[in-house]
């Protein structure tokens, strides 16, 4: 292990130890020395399971750690404690892993000598809390929502830095995102061509736009969350002439003011070729159309889907890998056609909020099914986390109770939903379950809230955050009249 490695290795482990606000300083100056790459992939690795805390050699995130009651902490915090104040299922996100994840990729750019936008991809998990935690690390934001962007707002979160994205807005939604003067409209198809141009004129208001394109980049991923090929329901086609038009329709108009165009080619992807292709493509339809026209593009957003470790099976790069690859084929693609660099946007989201939330829910009952496997079942389930019934999503979780016990029974954990496929984990190796035991799911901040419903009337959980020893209550537990106060009395059929 050469001396850099090594130094990463030695500081890393003893984050991972102490967890406090000195370590992860030191984290953060070994980052600016060494690169994010070199820590992100020594605490990625084997090496940085922590198995020597205890005896289930697990795999831990950001400054999660055992304490001496056998407890699983996160930001110095005793999750049983979590468990008990605020009740479960309780999602419980690392303030400090969020931040850091932002940094690797803002300071990565920084670095290179890049312009970009780093803009979190909301849709990962909306609340006032994160993109006011987004705003404090210098973020922009994506919604994709009147929703979104309503929370947004309310968060006080700044719009000339908020970009609104989706394939069927609204005209309400337009109309709200003029009203806002937000910094950004990504255009998705012609009849919102048609539609901006009609509202815009009719407010003789500018606004900023880009229009999203399906480079035809076939990224590693599953089906319902790749984007990038030709047969998606996102964007002008580059290769059958759509963008040509889209770009003819906007191009010197009036009031949108067109800055360039957005791809975005899939999710949890871990390989950065397909980034890089798609890059290519893009600037080279720019470069084309500098030359025919004279238009000049001053952006380019390659959105996200910068993968994370779910479990063991998952090899995620760190965010200086992806951007740095980013970086050369622009550069390259750009200096070839003799074009000047544009802005580099992307849009993190499972990989800012992914690995940096954990679930925390208590056990319950229990079924062994002799010859076949045992069941314990949980207080949540697909209500809160539907990505294993929807994705095959695959998670890692263990007893926060009892991280030091040994591993004695395998279990599959199923939800209380009443629906047989409401599984959050099959075939995980833990100690003895009883009633009341704590269970931490881990990787379930991105898309695990946001995604959550009233399925089986069952109310949404709390979120806390936790950092430096602190936990806040961010988004309150839903209760059984929050049920209901939307609900209105039958008035037919009374006579």
């Amino acid at each position: 292990m050469k001396f850099e490695s090594l130094l990463a290795y030695t500081v890393s482990r003893l984050f991972s130890l102490y967890k406090n606000k000195s370590g992860y300083i030191i984290k953060q100056l070994l980052a600016q020395l060494v690169g994010y790459d070199t820590v992100w992939n020594i605490e990625n690795s084997d090496h940085s399971k922590n198995g020597g805390l205890g005896g289930n050699d697990m795999h831990l995130y950001g400054t999660q750690s055992i304490n001496e009651l056998g407890h699983l902490t996160i930001g110095g915090v005793d999750t049983v404690e979590l468990g008990k104040q605020y009740g479960t299922p309780l999602f419980v996100y690392d303030l400090a892993l969020f931040r850091e994840r932002a940094r690797g990729f803002v300071d990565t750019f920084k670095k290179e000598g890049v312009k970009a936008q780093v803009a979190y991809a909301s849709k990962a998990f909306s609340s006032v809390a994160i993109y006011q935690a987004a705003a404090q690390e210098g973020l922009s934001v994506d919604v994709v929502s009147g929703g979104e962007l309503y929370t947004a707002l309310k968060a006080g979160f700044p719009s000339a830095k908020i970009h609104f994205h989706g394939n069927n807005k609204s005209i309400e939604e337009i109309e709200q995102a003029f009203d806002s003067k937000i910094g950004c409209i990504v255009i998705d198809n012609f009849y919102e061509i048609e539609l901006l141009k009609e509202i815009s004129a009719k407010r003789k208001q500018k606004m900023d736009v880009l229009f999203r394109v399906t480079p035809g980049v076939e990224a590693h991923t599953h089906d319902f969350i790749t984007t990038g090929q030709a047969d998606s329901k996102f964007g002008f086609d580059l290769s059958n002439g759509q963008a040509d038009e889209a770009f003819r329709l906007l191009f010197e108009d009036e009031y949108l003011q067109l800055k360039g165009m957005h791809c975005h080619i899939g999710s949890q992807i871990f390989e950065t070729e397909a980034f890089s292709l798609a890059a290519k493509k893009v600037v080279d339809k720019m470069a084309e159309w500098q030359q025919s026209t004279g238009f000049k593009a001053t952006v380019l957003n390659l959105g996200g889907g910068f993968g994370i470790r779910y479990t063991a099976e998952d090899t995620p790069l760190a965010p200086a890998v992806y951007v740095d690859d980013m970086i050369k084929a622009v550069k390259k693609e750009a200096e070839q056609f003799g074009i000047e660099l544009p802005e580099v946007w992307i849009e993190p989201g499972r990989s800012l909020v992914g690995d940096a939330g954990t679930t925390l829910y208590t056990v319950g009952s229990s079924k062994v099914v002799p010859d076949v496997r045992n069941y314990i079942a949980i207080d949540g389930g697909m209500s809160d986390n539907i990505r294993p019934a929807l994705y095959e999503a695959k998670y890692e979780g263990a007893l926060a109770n009892k991280m030091n016990a040994p591993l004695e029974e395998t279990y599959t954990v199923a939800g209380k939903l009443c629906e047989s496929g409401d599984k959050i984990i099959e075939d995980l190796q833990l100690p003895k379950a009883e009633v009341g035991d704590l269970l931490a799911t881990f990787c379930t901040g991105a898309y695990g809230y946001s995604m959550a419903s009233n399925y089986n009337r069952i109310a949404r959980p709390a979120v806390v955050f936790v950092e430096d020893g602190k936990h806040q209550l961010v988004v309150k537990r839903e209760t059984l009249e929050d049920l209901v106060k939307l609900d209105l009395p039958l008035t037919l059929g009374e006579g």
